[in-house]
């Protein structure tokens, strides 16, 4: 039995252009609950209006301590399309804070209604040497209710592990300090489901504990086909599969967080809960498949 329903369009209110919805309430409103944003973690907000060195204040600056080293977001509102000015006092901003406490990653945020094609390549050209996030932030309306729909138009470049330089290794104990036993116990579900999935004749992939991130060794040579970057209260899975419409509706219809999705390091980022490789098994083995055989 089929249930009807029906569909809605929603309509987009320009905050620019709205007496009620001005910069002043979008502002105080992202202070009050930042995860609006739709950035990873539990944030915490540092300082509202902060003033800076140069004369100018920074919008927000957000803190996820989950992370290590624990990382800072430099966030810069602006209502309407990005221009010029907005651009560069973002980076402004962040410049002066990644030097001002050195000890944190530092995340530059440009938040806009529109982020245009014109500045969108301008964005793209800086990022990968800074840190940056370019999200459209729109307020739309759909029978009388408002909803804010945050879009991550420019990502963080993370770029890819060498295999062959991997850096220092860590160990277990090591990512139960940084993360929890609760994602490491993630990883072992994981790397369980790889094992039943694509056992080949190279033998069992084993976790290979690095300083950075978690990756696969098979008779101690790298397999990085899927790599892991445990975090406090969840875990971030990296799969090199390439993106196209079957994988994004697999994506879609498998109920795994809606934040997972393809990164510009060319690999797609799915985060897991405790739990989660038990109940989305067919869909995550269905990616441990399709990763390892684009990895052969």
């Amino acid at each position: 039995m089929t249930t009807e329903f029906t569909i809605t369009a929603p309509r987009v209110i320009s905050m620019k252009d709205s007496q009620h919805h001005d910069e002043r309430w979008l502002h105080s409103l992202l202070k009050d609950d930042p995860s609006l944003l739709g950035l990873e973690g539990d944030l915490n907000v540092i300082g509202s209006e902060r003033r800076q060195p140069s004369g100018g204040r920074l919008d927000l600056l957000l803190s996820n301590p989950d992370t290590s080293p624990p990382t800072r977001y430099e966030v810069e509102i602006q209502l309407g399309a990005t221009d010029e000015s907005h651009i560069i006092r973002t980076i402004e901003y962040w410049d002066i804070e990644r030097k001002r406490y050195p000890q944190y990653k530092h995340i530059a945020v440009i938040v806009a209604e529109q982020v245009t094609g014109r500045f969108l390549n301008v964005i793209q050209l800086f990022n990968g040497e800074i840190q940056l996030i370019a999200i459209q932030l729109q307020l739309v309306e759909v029978n009388g209710s408002h909803a804010l729909i945050p879009a991550r138009i420019v990502d963080l470049f993370e770029r890819g592990t060498d295999e062959e330089d991997e850096g220092p290794l860590a160990n277990r104990a090591y990512w139960e300090e940084m993360a929890s036993p609760t994602t490491l116990k993630t990883v072992d579900d994981m790397v369980k489901y790889a094992n039943e999935i694509v056992s080949d004749s190279g033998g069992p992939y084993q976790p290979k504990y690095n300083l950075h991130d978690i990756g696969l060794s098979q008779g101690g040579r790298a397999r990085n086909f899927m790599s892991f970057r445990p975090q406090k209260g969840h875990l971030v899975v990296r799969m090199t599969v390439k993106q196209d419409d079957q994988t994004q509706q697999l994506l879609k219809e498998s109920g795994l967080d809606p934040m997972s999705s393809y990164k510009a390091d060319g690999r797609y980022h799915i985060n897991l809960r405790p739990g989660d490789p038990e109940t989305y098994k067919e869909s995550l083995g269905n990616l441990i498949r399709r990763a390892h055989e684009q990895y052969r």
